[in-house]
């Protein structure tokens, strides 16, 4: 009876146990299969891309804060985030994908031609690199690539965190897709963008999937939200635009923006940069471009970004990655690599891409149709060529006069704006600007014309010098054409289009109407033959203001904005009245045009002179701040012999748009002229602590006395060593050590020469106005940066050879704040976004 008792409780345990691992079980089951319903979203379908999971990443990275390299914030626990959820990624993805973790910490240097040119150092910075490859592995693969860090003060959510999150989703669907890949896919989430691609070299000149890599793709942003625009490819390799037309599913691309942008009139650059120049990599550059006005500012949050913006942008990623992915092409990218492509999109409906060769065979077609056309009528009988020749001729001068008058209006007007103060008063309500350049661009032309049909072409008929004036405009046009083809630019299929339409409209119209039809007919008709090009420049034109208008509000103290702004209005004006012209000659009075659009520029002026539109906006909806920069420092300079000299401490401050502090003055009086900073000549760069060579764009700053300024970690900085070479230089061994970002530069004196150094590829690279200067940082941890310069002096220099000066920036923690910065900081108006940190200068004759 107890054997048999005996027996009976061990099943009763052995029951209770399994009956507690099933339960086990089944509550791992459970918690994995939530944890799967979450990763998808409410509403997410495997295979398909999930805005509403993007965007809770999106939202737990900004939560994190401004993230600057070195700080805990963007080396710990951004990393960290990121790192648990791709773990989690992993535990969810299928077994024909293997995922790959690497969190890479480099240490560089190179030399870039940005700003200016400068050099750049990074020591211990930070990627998170995830490689999603096929379960047997890959030989190739393409490069998808985002930044996590943020600029100082701003959290960065769409510059770049979204992008990221973006990555993060599209890592999600692509592992759990029970497709295969027949390449690996490389998530680079880089950790040191801002600090001008630091990250991006480090990935590709050192990371050993670097030599994977046949493609990439760049996410940036240049605004917040919207569409993102595809605005470099390449160089050459025009497979892969096909591959982003063919793959995604809401195109937005120019090569508009691609030639503008690599002209170097935009003060901004990409990791796009960094992978064709240092990689020999070719790929896809897109940016969130609308509303930039809080751009890398403090309104640049989570929840001004529309989750309908990061669905089109997720699904467009997700569509080119996996196009490419599964590519025959991206294997032997290489035999595909020569030519340029030209690519616009249809008003975001789809896009049109061909290569450059038939774009120009297209256009010299174009080009041959009007000879042909304009050709024909100079083969008419002699006495008429004769007088169609002089009114033609005349009429072309005529039209440059009035395009020219028009431009000096403009011009004349924005120089007056500016001097009496009023610039930027556009900037927060656009409207202003159409009507005070727009109206008086038009106006001007419209003057001119005037004036030459009532007194050159009094005893010509309206339809003739209608046919006249409509010849010039496609002369003109085809003009531009043959110049834009000939530069080989591919950005001449506007001028095309402007050529090739208005020829055609023109035919058909002549051949229907004989010209003698109603006249409401007649303009119909010509109207819907102009509907194309007309449409296209306005969407174009869109595009340019919702770029261009911002990035005027940040482009410093020495570029007018009006005058840029009103050259712009005014060359957009000359273009969508061109085909418009010949109605001048048709109209019967152009009166009371005129005097409308003198009534409407005229008010405007006056307004805009009164001071009746500010500029800035606190609008929560729709802020368009000032940006202003506050820099504690305490500076200290040496001579020769190690004596100081000077020093004193004060708070720097620039204002990175045209109008100073004339705007901040009567909120904080204490910031005025009298306090203008004053340049140390003998001293590199005015003697000021640049964060980057931006001294040519900012001309006017201001000094403030203050107490100095003790960091905790004050930044060290000593001579090694000084020795003579063989060849006759002497070479000075540097050691500083630091805050995670330091600016060194230098001056060689007259008679001296910098000829190498062991930083970049050691040919030193001045800066404009010939100085140098090193940006450098560092991550969490980091030893003491040691470098060295070589000098060449012909003789003995009794004061010195050569000046350098290094400047710490405290960005981040404790030590970025001080009391009389917070108390200036306050002070500051709320349409105003003012940056601050503490810094400290030290300047050393050698």
């Amino acid at each position: 009876g107890a054997s048999r008792g005996a027996g009976t409780g061990l099943s009763e345990a052995r029951a209770a146990l399994g009956l507690a691992l099933y339960l086990l079980a089944l509550r791992t089951l459970v918690q994995l299969s939530l944890q799967q319903l979450v990763l998808r979203g409410a509403t997410g379908q495997r295979g398909e891309f999930d805005a509403r999971q993007a965007r809770d990443y999106l939202e737990h990275i900004t939560s994190i804060g401004p993230r600057t390299t070195g700080s805990p914030e963007n080396e710990i626990l951004t990393v960290q985030y990121l790192l648990e959820q791709i773990k989690l990624i992993e535990l969810q993805s299928h077994s024909l994908h293997k995922i790959s973790v690497d969190v890479q910490r480099p240490t560089g240097s190179f030399s870039i031609d940005f700003l200016g040119g400068f050099t750049s150092y990074y020591d211990n910075i930070t990627n998170v690199v995830v490689k999603l490859e096929p379960r047997g592995g890959a030989q190739h693969a393409v490069l998808a690539n985002c930044h996590f860090d943020s600029v100082a003060n701003s959290p960065g959510a769409s510059d770049d965190a979204v992008s990221c999150s973006v990555m993060l989703e599209v890592l999600r669907v692509l592992s759990t897709s029970s497709e295969a890949l027949h390449h690996a896919i490389v998530f680079l989430f880089n950790g040191a963008e801002e600090n001008v691609l630091q990250a991006s070299h480090g990935f590709i000149t050192q990371h050993p999937w670097a030599s994977l890599i046949r493609a990439f793709i760049n996410l940036e942003a240049a605004g917040v939200g919207g569409k993102e625009l595809v605005f470099q490819t390449g160089p050459e390799n025009p497979w892969l635009v096909q591959a982003y037309v063919s793959a995604a599913k809401h195109p937005f691309a120019s090569v508009v923006a691609q030639e503008v942008f690599q002209s170097g009139i935009i003060p901004s650059d990409t990791d796009f940069r960094i992978y064709r120049d240092f990689g020999n990599i070719p790929g896809i550059d897109l940016a969130f471009i609308e509303n930039g006005y809080i751009y890398h500012t403090k309104y640049d949050t989570a929840d001004r970004i529309l989750t309908d913006s990061i669905q089109r942008a997720g699904d467009n990623i997700l569509a080119v990655l996996k196009y490419l992915a599964t590519s025959d092409i991206l294997a032997s990218s290489s035999k595909y690599q020569h030519g340029n492509m030209v690519f616009f999109d249809v008003l975001g409906l789809f896009v049109i891409a061909y290569p450059s060769r038939i774009g120009s065979i297209i256009n010299y077609m174009v080009v041959m149709a009007v000879v042909l056309y304009l050709g024909k009528k100079l083969l008419q009988p002699k006495h008429k060529t004769d007088n169609y020749m002089k009114d033609f001729l005349c009429g072309l001068g005529i039209t440059l006069i009035s395009w020219f008058t028009s431009l000096v209006t403009v011009l004349i007007i924005a120089v007056f704006i500016s001097l009496i103060g009023q610039s930027l008063s556009w900037y927060n309500h656009f409207y202003v600007s159409v009507c005070l350049y727009g109206s008086a661009a038009v106006a001007k032309i419209i003057f001119i014309h005037t004036l030459a049909k009532r007194f050159y072409y009094m005893n010509a008929s309206d339809q003739y010098l209608g046919e006249v004036f409509f010849d010039i405009s496609l002369f003109i046009h085809c003009g531009f054409l043959v110049t834009l083809t000939y530069q080989g630019l591919c950005s001449a299929f506007i001028s095309a289009i402007w050529v090739a339409f208005p020829l055609l409209t023109k035919l058909c119209v002549h051949k229907d109407l004989k010209l003698h039809g109603p006249q409401g007919k007649f303009i119909a008709f010509y109207l819907l033959g102009m509907f194309i090009p007309y449409i296209y420049a306005l969407y174009l034109i869109w595009a340019v203001f919702e770029m261009f208008t911002p990035i005027l509000g940040r482009s410093g103290s020495e570029i007018p904005p009006d005058v840029v702004l009103a050259s712009i209005l005014a060359g957009c004006t000359m273009i969508l009245s061109s085909y418009f012209i010949n109605f001048i000659y048709l109209a019967k009075s152009t009166k009371k045009t005129m005097l409308t659009l003198t009534l409407v520029c005229t008010i405007t002026f006056l307004l805009v002179c009164s001071g009746t539109f500010f500029p800035y906006s606190s609008n929560p909806a729709n802020p368009k701040p000032k940006r202003v920069f506050l820099q504690h420092m305490t500076r200290t300079f040496h001579d020769v012999e190690g004596n100081v000299v000077k020093r004193d401490s004060g708070i720097w401050i620039n204002g990175f748009d045209y109008t100073g502090m004339s705007h901040i003055t009567p909120h904080i009086p204490e910031i005025n002229d009298s306090i203008r900073a004053h340049c140390e000549e003998k001293a590199p760069l005015c003697g000021f602590p640049w964060y980057l060579p931006v001294h040519f764009l900012i001309r006017k700053n201001w000094y403030l006395p203050a107490s100095e300024v003790s960091p905790r970690n004050p930044a060290h900085f000593r001579l090694i060593s000084k020795e003579q070479t063989p060849w006759d230089s002497i070479k000075l061994t540097f050691e500083a050590t630091g805050p995670s970002h330091m600016s060194f530069y230098v001056r060689a004196h007259k008679g001296s020469t910098l000829s190498q150094w062991s930083l970049g590829n050691g040919t030193p690279v001045t800066s404009k106005g010939g100085d140098y200067f090193v940006f450098y940082s560092h991550g969490l941890q980091a030893s003491a940066w040691q470098f060295w310069i070589e000098v060449q002096v012909p003789e003995e220099h009794p004061e010195g050879m050569v000046t350098v000066a290094i400047a710490a920036h405290y960005i981040s923690g404790d030590d970025k704040r001080s009391s009389q910065l917070d108390g200036l900081k306050e002070k500051f108006p709320d349409w105003t976004f003012p940056s601050a940190w503490v810094c400290t200068y030290n300047l050393f004759v050698f």
